[in-house]
C-alpha cells in the first residue's frame, strides 16, 4: 500500500482541506486535497476529466484514494498561489505581464477545447501559478464535456453512493452545486443557457480585464444589480488602480471588446483570439523570444501545434464556430461515465476496514514554503521553529481543580453550538420557490426594504390591506388562491430580520393564528403555518404581549389530532420548533429570566412521538432539529426535552438512519442535550455498551467524531463512567488515532479527552507516550504557534495543547519521584520483599515516558530543571549500586527489564548533553550529582554501559570545560571545574592504562576526555604527566597522542 507523508497545511475551502505533501520514498511533493464524501460528484468529475491530460498549463492529476472518512485528491503542487492571490497583492498587473500571462491562459483553454471540455467556472482562485511564472488550470469540479448534462452527471454519482449526503438527491437537486461564481458568468448563461465555448471566452475576457485593472469588468455585491450590469450595462474601458501608470492599448481594449460582447455570436472565435494583434503574432510565428530558456524548446512546440491549428480554423470562416464541436464529438466521448463504479479511486484497506492513516501527518515541516492549490486561495506560509506552550500557562502554578476548571471552558466551542433554521432547511426537507402574482395582490407590492422605509400612517395602511384580504370569508376558489397569493407574498417578506420582527408584533400575528384554526382548507392552514413559522425564524425580538403561548398551543394540538398525517405534521413541526426556539432566546437574553410565554408539556409529547422509530425520516429530522436548536439554550424549554429516554432515542436515530445529514443531526441534538444532563449520553452507553459507541466514534464521519468527543469529554468532567474510561486501553487508543485527523478541531477535542484521562491515570500516559502522543504534539504545537494571526480553530487547539504540556510536565517529577522512591526502598537488598517487587513492577516500566519527554522540542526546556537533573544524580547512584551488585533487582523484575532501566536513564542524560545551553546552565547540579556516578560507571564490568558513560563523561566534559563564562559564572566555573579535576583524577586516572588498552572506541573516547582537561585546565596536565611518567605504553588514536617512557609528553 503506498503512503504519504502530509505536511503543513496550504489551503482550506468548503469542506476541503489542502497539504502539501509527499509519497514516502520519493522526493516529489505533491498537493494533497482532503475532502468530506458529499463532495464525491465534484472530485469525481475532477478525476474523469483530467486524468489523461498532461499539458503545461494545466494542473497533472496523479491519483485519488477512498478512506473511511475521505476522498483524497494527489495533484501536481503548484508553489506560486493562485492568480487571485497574484491580483490581491499586486492591485493591478502591467500590459506587458497581461500579455505573458494572457498567453498561458489562452493556450491552457484551447487545449481543453480541443478536447471538448469547457471549464465553465473560471474565475482567478483556480488558476495556479508554478515556479517560473507559468499559470495552469487547476480545480476542474464544474467542468465538463461538451453537450452533456452536469446535472445529470453530479445525480448520476450521488445515487451510486447512496445519496452523496444521504439523501434521494433528485437531478434538480443538484442544480445548486454546478453553479460557479455568477462575477465571470457570460450574459446568456444568466440567461439560462448552457455553457458553451462561448461562455468560456468571455469568462477568459472578464480575467485579462481584471488583471489589468484590479477589478472584474462588472462587480456588485447585490446578485441582482450584478445580474443586469452583466445583461444590460455596457462595458467600460479598464483603467489601472494608479492612474499615473499608462493606459490600456488599442489592441487590448479591441480584445477585450471582442472576448465581451453580449451577443454570443457577435463574440470573438478561437481563430480571431489566436490571430489578434495583442498578441503581437505569438500564436502564428515560428519562434518566439523566451524569458525562460529552460521552457523555449517546450513553447516551440506548442506554438507550432497551435499554429496547425489557427491554419484549420481559417480554412473556412463558415467552419470556425462549428470546428471546435466537431472536435468535442470526437474527444468527448471518453468523458461519458454511464456507470459511476467504472471510475472508482484506491482504497486504502487495513485489517478489512477502509483505513485513513494512509495519508500520515508529519511532525517535521517541510524545508520550502507552502503555497495555494486548485480553488483554495488561502495560503498558509511555512511555520516559523516550535514554540513552547504560552507564557499564561507556563508561568502560572496551576492545580489539578484549575485545570478541570479551564477544561470545562473549553469542552464546548461556537463550532459545536451552530444553530441553524428549522423551517426551510434544505437538509431536512427541499421546499419549492416561493412565487407570488403581483396582478392577484389587491395591495401594493412593496419588497422588504422598501416596508422599512415606509412612513408610519403609510405602514399601518398597509397592515390594514392585508388583515382585511386575509380576514375575507368569502369561500369561492378566486378568494382561496387571492389568500393563498397572499400568503405566498408574506413569506417573501418575512425572511427580513426587522420586517419580520415588526410584523410579528402587529396584528398581524392574532388575525394568523386565527387562520390556522379556522382556515376552510388545509392547503391555506399550511401556507399561514408557514409564514408564521418564517416570523418566528427572523425575529430578533419579542415583546411580553405577543401570543406566542397561544399559537404553540394550537400547533400541539393540530399535531396531535392529525399525528397519522404524516404530510400535515412536516408542514406543522418546522413553525412549532421556531416558536418554542424563539422563547427558548428570548428567555436566554433576560437577566432574569421568569415564564412570559408557557410551552405546554404536551408540546414535547408531541415531539418526543416523532422521534420514534416508525416515523418518516423527514419528521424525525425535523423532531431531531427542534431539540437540537432548543437545548443550545439554558432555558426552561430546554429542560423539557431531558427524560430518561432521550439519549437513547437520539442515538438509535443516529445508529440506524442511512441519512448523514439526520445522523449529524440527532449525535448534535444529543450533545447539546448532554450540557444540560450528563446522564442523557451515559443511558446510551449502558444500554448499547461501551465497545459500540468506541466503535462508532472510531469509524464516523469528522462531524460526528467532533460531537462524540464532546460528548466524552462532558461526561467525563462530571465523573461519570470516569473509572471505566480511564482503564479502557481501546477507548485512548481510538482517541490518539485521531491526532492523525484533518480537523483542527478533533485533533483539539481529542487532546482534551486524553487530558481527563491522564489526569486520573498516569499509567495512560506510558501507553500514549508508545502511541506517539509527543510527536502529535510537536506538530500541532507549531501549527498554534503564537505570534501569528490565528484562525478561531488554531486558537482552541493551542489553548487544549497547553493545557495537556502543563499536566504532562507536572506529571514528570511525579514519575520520577516513584522510581527512585521504589529503588530507595530495595538499595543494598539482595532479596527484595513481594510488596517491593510489586512497586517495582508499577513504577519501572513508566521510565520510558522520561525519555520521551527530554527527547521532544517541546517538552525539554520545561522538564529539565535543577530538580530533574538531581533526580539523574540520584538515579544514576541507584545504577551504579544495580550494576556493582550491591543491589539486586534481576530477580524481581527480570534482567531485561533491569538492563532497559540503565539504557534509558543514561540514554535520557545523553539528550540532555545534546543541548549545551542546558548543561552549562546547570553546571554545579551536573558535576557535583550526575559526574561522579557516570566516573563510577566507566569501569563497569558490562561493556556496553562502560562505552555508553565513557561518551557521555567525555562529551559532558569537553562542554563544561570549554564553555565561556561572564565575569559573575567565574567563581562558580572554577569551582566546578576544580570538583571535576579531582573527579577525574582521584578515580578514573588511575585506570587509565586498562581503559586505554581496551579495545576500539573505548580508546577515543578516553583520550577526548584527556585532550579536552589537558586543553583547559594546566593543572590536570601536570599531574598527568606525573601520572604516566613511568607507564611504558604507546597509544596510537585519532588524536595522535603518544606516551613515551621517558620525558613523557601530552
Amino acid at each position: 500500500m503506498e503512503n504519504f507523508i502530509l505536511y503543513e497545511e496550504i489551503g482550506r475551502g468548503s469542506k476541503t482541506v489542502v497539504y502539501k505533501g509527499r509519497r514516502k520514498g520519493t522526493i516529489n511533493f505533491v498537493a494533497i486535497l482532503c475532502t468530506d464524501k458529499c463532495k464525491r460528484p465534484e472530485i469525481t468529475n475532477w478525476v474523469r476529466l483530467t486524468s489523461e491530460i498532461k499539458h503545461k498549463n494545466i494542473v497533472t492529476f496523479h491519483e485519488w484514494y477512498e478512506t473511511s472518512n475521505h476522498l483524497w485528491l494527489v495533484v501536481e503542487l503548484c508553489t506560486g498561489g493562485s492568480l487571485e492571490l497574484v491580483i490581491a497583492q499586486d492591485e493591478h498587473l502591467p500590459e506587458d505581464a497581461v500579455r505573458e500571462f494572457g498567453l498561458d491562459l489562452v493556450t491552457g483553454l484551447h487545449h481543453l477545447h480541443k478536447l471538448g471540455i469547457l471549464f465553465c467556472d473560471l474565475s482567478p482562485g483556480k488558476i495556479l501559478l508554478e515556479g517560473p511564472g507559468t499559470l495552469k488550470y487547476s480545480n476542474f469540479s464544474l467542468a465538463k464535456a461538451e453537450g452533456e448534462n452536469l446535472e445529470e452527471f453530479f445525480a448520476l454519482v450521488a445515487s451510486e453512493e447512496g445519496g452523496g449526503d444521504g439523501e434521494n438527491i433528485q437531478r434538480r437537486c443538484m442544480r445548486s452545486r454546478v453553479k460557479g461564481s455568477p462575477i465571470y458568468t457570460a450574459p446568456e448563461v444568466m440567461k439560462g443557457m448552457d455553457f458553451s465555448i462561448e461562455s468560456d471566452l468571455w469568462s477568459l475576457g472578464c480575467l485579462l480585464y481584471e488583471m489589468f485593472s484590479g477589478r472584474p469588468p462588472f462587480f456588485s455585491e447585490s446578485f441582482s444589480d450584478l445580474v443586469e450590469q452583466i445583461l444590460y450595462q455596457d462595458l467600460l474601458p479598464p483603467t489601472p488602480k494608479d492612474s499615473t501608470l499608462p493606459e490600456a492599448s488599442s489592441e487590448f481594449i479591441n480584445l477585450l471588446d471582442g472576448l465581451l460582447q453580449k451577443e454570443p455570436q457577435k463574440r470573438l472565435t478561437w481563430a480571431g483570439v489566436l490571430q489578434h494583434s495583442f498578441w503581437k503574432e505569438a500564436f502564428n510565428r515560428k519562434d518566439r523570444d523566451c524569458l525562460n530558456t529552460q521552457d523555449a524548446s517546450f513553447r516551440k512546440i506548442m506554438e507550432y501545434s497551435l499554429r496547425e491549428e489557427c491554419e484549420e480554423l481559417l480554412k473556412s470562416k463558415e467552419n470556425v464556430q462549428t470546428t471546435g464541436l466537431n472536435i468535442s464529438q470526437q474527444f468527448n466521448k471518453s468523458f461519458k461515465l454511464e456507470n459511476p463504479a467504472e471510475l472508482r479511486p484506491k482504497s486504502a484497506l487495513g485489517s478489512g476496514q477502509l483505513n485513513e492513516s494512509i495519508f500520515l501527518l508529519s511532525s517535521r515541516p517541510t524545508p520550502r514554503t507552502s503555497t495555494a492549490v486548485g480553488g483554495h486561495s488561502d495560503v498558509v506560509t511555512h511555520q516559523p521553529a516550535l514554540q513552547t506552550p504560552s507564557t499564561e500557562v507556563r508561568n502560572l502554578y496551576l492545580s489539578q481543580q484549575d485545570i478541570e476548571s479551564r477544561m470545562k471552558e473549553l469542552i464546548y466551542t461556537d463550532d459545536d453550538l451552530i444553530v441553524t433554521p428549522i423551517i426551510d432547511n434544505p437538509k431536512i426537507m427541499k421546499q419549492p420557490p416561493i412565487r407570488f402574482d403581483v396582478k392577484m395582490l389587491h395591495l401594493p407590492a412593496y419588497t422588504a426594504e422598501k416596508l422599512l422605509f415606509l412612513k408610519e400612517q403609510d405602514w399601518h395602511e398597509f397592515l390594514q390591506q392585508v388583515c382585511c384580504q386575509l380576514d375575507t370569508t368569502e369561500k369561492s376558489t378566486a378568494a382561496s388562491r387571492a389568500k393563498l397569493n397572499l400568503l405566498y407574498y408574506l413569506c417573501t417578506i418575512s425572511n427580513h430580520k426587522e420586517v419580520a420582527t415588526k410584523l410579528m408584533h402587529s396584528q398581524l400575528l392574532p388575525l394568523l393564528i386565527q387562520q390556522l384554526r379556522a382556515a376552510p382548507n388545509w392547503d391555506i392552514r399550511a401556507k399561514v403555518a408557514r409564514v408564521i413559522g418564517l416570523l418566528a425564524s427572523h425575529t430578533t425580538e419579542l415583546q411580553e404581549n405577543v401570543p406566542v403561548t397561544e399559537a404553540v398551543t394550537l400547533l400541539t394540538e393540530l399535531i396531535r389530532e392529525n399525528f397519522r398525517n404524516s404530510k400535515l405534521k412536516q408542514c406543522l413541526l418546522p413553525t412549532l420548533g421556531e416558536l418554542i426556539y424563539l422563547v427558548a432566546s428570548q428567555e436566554e437574553k433576560k437577566e432574569h429570566p421568569r415564564e412570559c410565554w408557557v410551552v405546554p408539556l404536551a408540546a414535547y409529547t408531541v415531539l418526543m412521538r416523532c422521534l420514534r422509530e416508525g416515523e418518516e425520516r423527514v419528521v424525525n429530522h425535523m423532531a431531531a432539529k427542534i431539540i437540537e436548536n432548543v437545548c443550545t439554550t439554558f432555558s426552561v424549554q430546554a429542560q423539557g426535552f431531558i427524560t430518561g429516554e432521550i439519549g437513547p432515542v437520539l442515538w438509535y436515530l443516529f445508529k440506524h438512519s442511512t441519512i448523514d445529514s439526520l445522523r449529524i443531526t440527532a449525535i448534535s441534538a444529543l450533545c447539546r442535550i448532554t450540557r444540560h444532563s450528563p446522564n442523557a449520553f451515559q443511558n446510551v452507553i449502558e444500554k448499547v455498551g461501551l465497545t459500540s459507541v468506541i466503535n462508532s466514534l472510531a469509524s464516523a464521519i469528522c462531524k460526528v467524531q467532533q460531537y462524540m468527543l464532546t460528548l466524552f469529554t462532558a461526561m467525563l468532567s462530571c465523573g461519570i463512567h470516569l473509572q471505566r474510561l480511564i482503564q479502557e486501553k481501546d477507548f485512548v487508543t481510538t482517541v490518539i488515532r485521531l491526532f492523525d485527523s484533518p480537523s483542527t478541531s478533533i485533533r483539539a477535542k481529542a487532546f482534551l479527552v486524553l487530558l481527563y484521562v491522564l489526569l486520573h491515570n498516569r499509567e495512560m500516559l506510558l501507553l500514549s507516550c508508545q502511541a506517539r502522543l509527543v510527536m502529535y504534539i510537536e506538530r500541532d504545537s507549531r501549527k498554534a504557534t503564537p505570534g501569528k494571526e490565528q484562525q478561531s480553530g488554531n486558537e482552541y487547539l493551542s489553548k487544549c495543547l497547553d493545557l495537556l504540556i502543563y499536566h504532562i510536565v507536572q506529571e514528570l517529577p511525579g514519575i520520577l519521584g516513584d522510581v527512585l522512591s521504589a529503588l530507595a526502598n530495595v538499595s543494598g537488598r539482595k532479596h527484595p520483599s513481594t510488596l517491593q517487587v510489586k512497586q517495582l513492577k508499577i513504577c519501572l516500566p513508566m521510565m520510558p515516558v522520561v525519555l520521551h519527554l527530554v527527547t521532544s522540542q517541546v517538552f525539554r526546556p520545561q522538564v529539565v530543571t535543577e530538580e530533574f537533573l538531581f533526580s539523574c544524580g540520584t538515579l544514576l547512584n541507584h545504577i551504579k549500586s544495580i550494576d556493582s551488585g550491591e543491589t539486586n533487582i534481576d530477580g524481581a523484575i527480570g534482567p531485561t527489564a533491569s538492563e532497559e532501566l540503565i539504557k534509558i536513564t543514561l540514554l535520557a542524560f545523553e539528550a540532555v548533553t545534546q543541548h549545551p545551553a542546558l548543561l552549562t546552565h546547570f553546571r554545579s547540579t551536573v558535576v557535583d550529582y550526575i559526574l561522579p556516578p557516570l566516573v563510577t560507571l566507566v569501569q563497569s564490568q558490562n561493556v556496553e554501559w562502560r562505552l555508553f558513560s565513557l561518551r557521555l563523561l567525555s562529551e559532558t566534559t569537553s562542554l563544561l570545560v570549554s564553555h565561556k563564562v561572564v565575569a559573575e559564572e567565574k567563581e562558580e566555573s572554577l569551582n566546578s571545574n576544580t570538583k571535576l579535576l579531582s573527579l577525574i583524577q582521584d578515580v578514573l586516572l588511575p585506570e587509565y592504562e586498562h581503559v586505554l588498552m581496551e579495545p576500539d572506541p573505548v580508546p577515543a573516547y578516553a583520550l577526548k576526555l584527556l585532550v579536552a582537561m589537558t586543553e583547559h585546565n594546566p593543572a590536570f596536565t601536570r599531574n598527568t604527566r606525573k601520572a604516566f611518567w613511568a607507564t611504558p605504553c604507546r597509544v596510537s588514536s585519532p588524536y595522535s597522542i603518544t606516551w613515551l617512557p621517558t620525558k613523557s609528553r601530552i
